[in-house]
């Protein structure tokens, strides 16, 4: 799959845009706050229907501005399709694919698959569970749409759950529905970790072969899902809790507080490791993460690579390269220099200057 086209119109810093991409490697570069991170922020949004910053809809939204566009022209195995989403600063975002509106945003999942890849993404190894939950999260969701439903229930009974507890010391009658939300509580948690414990046990020889190649064969990682609860015993751990929970006014077990361990050669490298090896972990993820969505939908996903390469050294520049030559990339970058010394082919290069993109010469205003 490849995206063809993107517009946009009152999208942060673009008033209105058209760019036309190359279904190999599109290269936007230019100098910081000129709008190139913005253009991966839309495409992501098209996939997810959120912003990979964790923005809100009305953050989006061109200053004074009530209402955003984005029109995406995706091509699946040479069939076409259209997102289109309505962004609206006080109320639900509108979303359409192939002209037909959708009720739920989760419907979203799965029409274009993308891995996006910023330097933040080199810290998710050190950084707290949070961060490799939402990667859990991001990735089954785009793969799985039973995991998706089963996400979305969860977290609304964790929702109102941890609205009963805040209200119990002031409404102690709501204490009879709490085994309600219990009982709902692990239906869907216990669904959440045994797909998520099948995806780290499918995910582990892609980021094994990955990695050994990163490496040069020295170092060998494996990862390991650590549920916070076991399935089997999660009923009778959500009881037990049941006085701490009280206590703190919040849930304190269940798959919200899942992590995933990163070992290599057997070590720990969150608490162990330095910073070559967290940084190496963290681009065999990724790489890994492409080579799983191809095996899944029997096509490769769009990447979307957000100046990383400046992140990287020589090394991990060259193996990250060499390993996108064959999928749709869009990368931002400062300069092109890193492109250059590794003699790296470019499809298509677009210079962004403060809203407007430069392509070959020929000027593609936001005001056209």
């Amino acid at each position: 799959m490849f995206v063809k086209s993107l517009e946009l119109q009152n999208y942060r810093n673009y008033e209105k845009l058209h760019i036309d991409f190359d279904s190999g490697t599109n290269i936007l570069y230019g100098d910081n706050a000129q709008g190139k991170t913005n253009i991966l922020e839309s495409i992501y949004v098209c996939a997810t229907s959120k912003s990979h910053r964790g923005s809100k809809d009305r953050e989006i939204i061109h200053f004074n501005d009530e209402e955003s566009h984005i029109k995406l022209l995706l091509d699946k195995k040479g069939v076409e399709t259209r997102i289109d989403m309505h962004l609206k600063k006080n109320k639900t975002k509108g979303i359409a694919i192939g002209g037909i509106p959708i009720r739920k945003a989760s419907e979203l999942f799965g029409n274009i698959n993308v891995v996006f890849f910023s330097p933040e993404d080199l810290n998710i190894i050190k950084n707290g569970p949070s961060e490799r939950r939402r990667f859990l999260d991001l990735e089954l969701c785009q793969l799985d749409k039973v995991y998706t439903a089963n996400l979305v229930s969860y977290n609304q009974v964790l929702n109102q759950r941890n609205r009963l507890l805040k209200e119990l010391p002031f409404r102690p009658e709501y204490e009879d529905t709490l085994p309600v939300w219990d009982e709902q509580m692990v239906k869907y948690g216990r669904e959440l970790m045994k797909i998520r414990e099948k995806f780290i046990g499918g995910l582990n020889p892609v980021i094994r072969k990955s990695h050994e190649r990163l490496t040069g064969g020295r170092e060998e990682i494996t990862l390991s899902y650590e549920p916070d609860a076991d399935p089997d015993r999660f009923e009778e751990i959500l009881f037990l809790a049941g006085e701490k929970d009280r206590k703190n006014r919040v849930s304190t077990r269940g798959p919200h507080r899942d992590d995933i361990l990163f070992l290599v050669n057997g070590v720990d490298i969150r608490k162990f490791g330095s910073q070559g090896q967290q940084r190496s972990a963290a681009l065999s993820l990724k790489l890994a993460e492409i080579e799983l969505i191809r095996k899944e939908i029997k096509d490769s996903p769009v990447l979307l690579l957000d100046d990383v390469l400046s992140e990287l050294d020589c090394g991990r520049q060259n193996h990250l390269l060499e390993s996108i030559k064959d999928i749709q990339t869009v990368i931002t970058c400062t300069g092109l220099e890193d492109f250059v010394s590794n003699h790296f082919f470019m499809n298509q290069i677009f210079q962004v200057i403060d809203g407007r993109i430069i392509k070959e010469n020929k000027t593609i205003s936001e005001r056209e």
